[in-house]
């Protein structure tokens, strides 16, 4: 099937709310409630994407949504093939 991506938390003053947040509340709720029980001491996050099927192409986060440079990338379900790649490194 074809892919997407989305995005819900909390913006910045002056950034659009993202519209997830109102498509997905329980979502959006679930998904931080598991950054917390994965990663307790870590700060958490502004805002949480969701992605399907998406490819990007090489990049820097930029941290838009709080000014948060860190990542944190969870893989749900059952598939095969994909990969990360890390600072040029591939992680399976």
């Amino acid at each position: 099937g074809t892919g997407g991506s989305f995005t819900f938390g909390s913006m910045p003053a002056g950034l659009e709310e993202p519209a997830a947040n109102k498509l997905f509340p329980e979502l959006a709720r679930s998904a931080f409630e598991l950054e917390l029980k994965l990663r307790p001491g870590r700060a958490p996050s502004s805002t949480i994407a969701v992605n399907k099927h998406a490819q990007f192409r090489p990049h820097i986060d930029s941290g838009a949504g709080a000014g948060q440079s860190i990542s944190l990338i969870v893989a749900l379900g059952d598939f095969t093939g994909g990969e990360l790649v890390v600072e040029g490194e591939v992680h399976d």
